[in-house]
């Protein structure tokens, strides 16, 4: 963050701000609203050495105007419109979710196409990981046993089988880190030709190939479904139903009531582990890791603090040849022209309003629109609409080239700023990154989350510093310290950069693996259920 993107009363020698004085945030030069700094908000009458005077009580991380603003006229942040004026407001006044009205969003026929490519950085060698190369080329950051399931009804038999292997089986293999089931509600009573219903069959296809679980499936499979193993898994590996077979059956005859069926998947998972347990760490480029970026629980500060620190952190990876995903489709709608134009070449920005266009129509047909999003807890952490939610969550992205887009459920195979089209749901946008391949996780948030993943490490990033003292046992890094000149915007994010190297390398634990904080996965399906 610059000189000029820190509120009054931010004095320049980091390290040397008094947290009682009043302080606020002004993002771009031309906003005409701040958010207010100070932990628990400040009070009407309060006066910044600007001049401003609050002439209601602001909440911390809320806006403030910093000018009249007219009924009608244009309410700036980051530098864009995010809405006008729904009344007349007064320099120093509380600028409320209901004092916008929000603009439309950019129109898909007219967004520049690779009109502004940026050039690309300059390329950052050296850098590796510790990790577990695989058959297929990817690169596991993690040696984890998956037992992949493809319908509801095996659930609470793997679950229960899982529990056995891990306090039965997982201590004779130490090389082992994890024995998980990818369980879900689909398979049965769906309409499998449907349009949509590829997405929730493709996603588990590639969640059973996640770079940490090796790359060879072992599958558990009821029988009767709709969703049979044969058409779940890749055609590449559909050799091993006949010849080298990593699928139970629960229906097959051979199985003589629950315990013959237990007993067939932990006899299947010793195989397993005994191949996973003869694999070793070896050194990698960071070239070799995918690493997903997300948002949950985000609040005004998302676009100031965690977000820019998180999207420097992504460039350092573009420039060490690894993959860096972003998403949530409804978060970055917004911003779209901002994204198409820096688009690596016309294909790219097309396919970018491709998604865009899909998700439009598939939230029209459901009578609902971006305007569903933010959450009541966004809006309690200061963000007003969609439109600045969506201007602070781009900034993961960094400022790199985008140089792939991929769909919902797609395996990504290009290096480099991509994004993976999935919807802002964080469980769900988590499970298909996994299924993309993400091999390690950003999780950014302001309003905070225990949120976690099984498959891969999560690193949590705090927006503000009083919730990352507040959670000081979740969060992993606090980048509100960007907020309270502490530190830079640069600094945070070489710090989660480094942060990742050594997550990948098994050499630091994050918080959410420490605790075993593992949220269920959630495929998102479109389609019918019949």
């Amino acid at each position: 963050m610059s000189e000029g993107q820190i509120g009054d009363s931010q004095m320049k020698l980091r390290g040397r701000i008094d947290p009682n004085e009043p302080r606020y945030v002004r993002v771009h030069p031309n906003d005409n609203v701040a958010i207010i700094v100070n932990a628990g908000g400040l009070v009407a009458g309060t006066r910044f050495s600007s001049g401003l005077v609050l002439t209601d009580d602001v909440p911390e991380a809320h806006k403030v105007a910093l000018s009249a603003i007219d009924e009608g006229s244009p309410i700036v942040r980051y530098g864009v419109v995010i809405g006008h004026a729904a009344r007349a407001i007064h320099e120093g006044d509380w600028v409320m979710e209901d004092d916008l009205v929000a603009p439309p969003a950019p129109d898909l026929d007219s967004v520049p196409l690779a009109t502004q490519t940026p050039a690309s950085l300059p390329p950052l060698e050296g850098y590796t990981f510790q990790g577990y190369r695989n058959a297929d080329g990817t690169v596991g950051t993690r040696n984890i046993l998956g037992i992949s399931t493809t319908v509801q009804c095996v659930a609470a038999t793997v679950g229960y089988a899982v529990r056995r292997i891990k306090a039965e089986l997982l201590p004779r293999y130490p090389n082992v880190d994890d024995v998980i089931a990818i369980t879900h509600n689909y398979g049965c009573g769906v309409a499998m030709n449907a349009p949509g219903a590829e997405i929730p069959v493709r996603t588990l296809r590639n969640l059973s190939l996640n770079p940490n679980l090796g790359g060879a499936p072992m599958v558990a499979s009821l029988g009767c479904e709709k969703l049979q193993p044969a058409q779940m898994l890749p055609a590449s590996l559909l050799p091993i139903l006949q010849e080298n077979p990593y699928v139970v059956r629960l229906q097959d005859e051979q199985h003589m009531g629950f315990e013959d069926m237990v007993a067939a998947l932990m006899e299947l998972a010793e195989r397993r582990l005994i191949a996973l347990n003869d694999r070793r760490r070896v050194t990698c480029s960071a070239s070799g890791l995918v690493v997903g970026m997300q948002c949950g629980g985000s609040d005004a500060f998302s676009g100031v603090t965690a977000n820019p620190a998180v999207g420097f952190a992504s460039d350092l990876l573009v420039r060490a040849g690894a993959t860096v995903l972003f998403s949530e489709v409804t978060e970055v709608r917004d911003a779209v022209h901002l994204l198409t134009a820096r688009a690596a070449d016309h294909d790219v920005a097309l396919r970018l309003v491709q998604e865009m266009r899909w998700y439009d129509e598939y939230l029209s047909r459901g009578s609902a629109d971006r305007s569903a999003n933010p959450s009541p807890g966004n809006k309690k952490g200061g963000l007003a609409n969609i439109v600045e939610k969506a201007m602070g969550s781009v900034a993961k992205a960094g400022v790199s080239p985008l140089t792939a887009v991929s769909g919902p459920g797609e395996r990504v195979t290009t290096k480099g700023l991509v994004f993976a089209a999935t919807p802002a749901s964080d469980f769900i946008c988590g499970t298909l990154q996994l299924a993309a391949g993400m091999n390690m996780h950003v999780f950014t948030t302001g309003r905070g989350t225990p949120y976690g993943l099984a498959m891969v490490p999560v690193i949590k990033v705090a927006t503000r510093t009083s919730l990352a003292e507040r959670w000081h046992d979740l969060i992993d890094v606090d980048a509100g310290r960007i907020a309270t000149g502490d530190a830079t915007i640069e600094e945070i994010g070489w710090e989660i950069f480094h942060m990742i190297l050594r997550s990948a390398s098994g050499e630091h634990e994050t918080w959410a693996e420490h605790w075993g904080l593992h949220n269920e996965y959630a495929l998102f399906n479109p389609g019918p259920v019949t």
